[in-house]
């Protein structure tokens, strides 16, 4: 392995913890705000495939199903990128999980650019390395690490970027990735989210609400970890991770580089929740999201996010419902249907087609149409 700086950090695919923002996507068209009608919806059972001919929708629709979305998904966890989508869209982001895999050329492109750029501006601050991983236990470990190695850098340089958080939400596990971390001249910490755009042009209000509410999700948890209220037991919990399994060869050495003598994921985990309440990280102070050209990486505009803790909880207690179970997924309402013109689901949209009913809903009027 070559000689690596102290901050180095492992790279988001050798962690399997990526929360790469999918906004990029919504100005795929110069997309404006208005309440234009709905186009007429195509079939409701086939979809554009990659080669744009039309596939079957899976036949285990949220109506045959008695699982909870987590349990229908397979979820252990939810990314911040999630309720973030919920807030766009909460049916586009359904669809998204029933139809795997479903991604257009152009969009693959312009998430593909998206992902160059944050990737640079992490390598501003920190040394990649690639360290092998044979368990779910190994991936969660490098993350540990990541966040062991960056919490002194944060204190003695005063930036970091790509950095791991954590925590139970509503009963779910959230987890996500903060683009920057750093401290003002003011000595305040500052989060700094990047999002990049293929037209030179800032984006309308609602997505820049999708992204609002997506940062403060960041330090909703974030702040969480630093005051103590993440427990190694809730981490297990939801995981189902196993504390006493030894770590891989390779995750090992890479511990020992940096200066930490462990044997299992539980003697990290022990290490990383001291070091997060012990260290006197505070809490985040202020909220930032920067809009950058994809192409010529100009700064089209600063914005700023005021944190409103009740409005955040709220929202989240209402997106979690739907992941629990406990009500069936909403479109958009009637003055945002311009956001179905660039949806990739528009012509298979159940919503679309009940005319923004849910599904319980039109079930007994078809019933005493009969």
């Amino acid at each position: 392995m070559a000689e690596t700086r102290e901050e180095e950090t492992v790279s988001a695919e050798a962690s399997g913890f990526s929360d790469l923002s999918d906004s990029e996507f919504l100005d795929l068209e110069d997309t404006q705000e208005s309440s234009t009608s709905h186009n007429k919806p195509g079939p409701s059972s086939e979809l554009p495939g990659k080669d744009r001919k039309l596939t079957s929708l899976p036949k285990w629709k949220r109506g045959l199903d008695v699982l909870s979305p987590m349990e229908q998904f397979h979820l252990k966890y939810l990314y911040v990128t999630d309720l973030s989508t919920q807030n766009w869209c909460e049916q586009q982001m359904v669809y998204g999980k029933e139809l795997p895999g479903f991604l257009t050329p152009e969009k693959s492109s312009v998430l593909d650019t998206g992902a160059s750029i944050h990737l640079a501006r992490e390598l501003e601050v920190h040394d990649l390395v690639t360290v092998p991983i044979t368990s779910k236990e190994d991936a969660w470990a490098i993350k540990f690490l990541n966040i062991l190695s960056m919490i002194p850098t944060l204190q003695s340089e005063g930036r970091i970027r790509e950095f791991p958080v954590f925590g139970e939400v509503e009963g779910v596990l959230l987890v996500g990735v903060i683009d920057e971390l750093h401290y003002t001249a003011r000595g305040e910490l500052e989060l700094a989210e990047l999002k990049t755009r293929r037209h030179p042009v800032l984006p309308p209000d609602a997505q820049r609400k999708k992204d609002c509410f997506q940062v403060s999700l960041y330090k909703y948890i974030f702040d969480a970890m630093v005051q103590g209220k993440v427990t190694t037991a809730s981490l297990i919990h939801h995981t189902k991770l196993s504390p006493e399994k030894p770590l891989g060869p390779s995750v090992l050495r890479h511990a020992r580089q940096g200066g930490f003598s462990v044997k299992s994921l539980g003697d990290l985990m022990e290490l990383v929740f001291l070091s997060l309440t012990l260290s006197d990280l505070p809490v985040i102070d202020m909220l930032k999201i920067e809009y950058i050209h994809q192409e010529t990486a100009t700064l089209l505009g600063t914005e700023i996010v005021a944190f409103e803790e009740t409005e955040v909880r709220n929202k989240v207690q209402h997106y979690m419902a739907y992941w629990m179970g406990h009500r069936e997924p909403q479109g958009v309402d009637v003055e945002e249907a311009w956001k179905c013109r660039t949806c990739t689901y528009a012509d298979i949209c159940e919503w679309r087609k009940s005319g923004g009913l849910p599904k319980s809903m039109l079930e007994p009027q078809a019933e005493k149409a009969k």
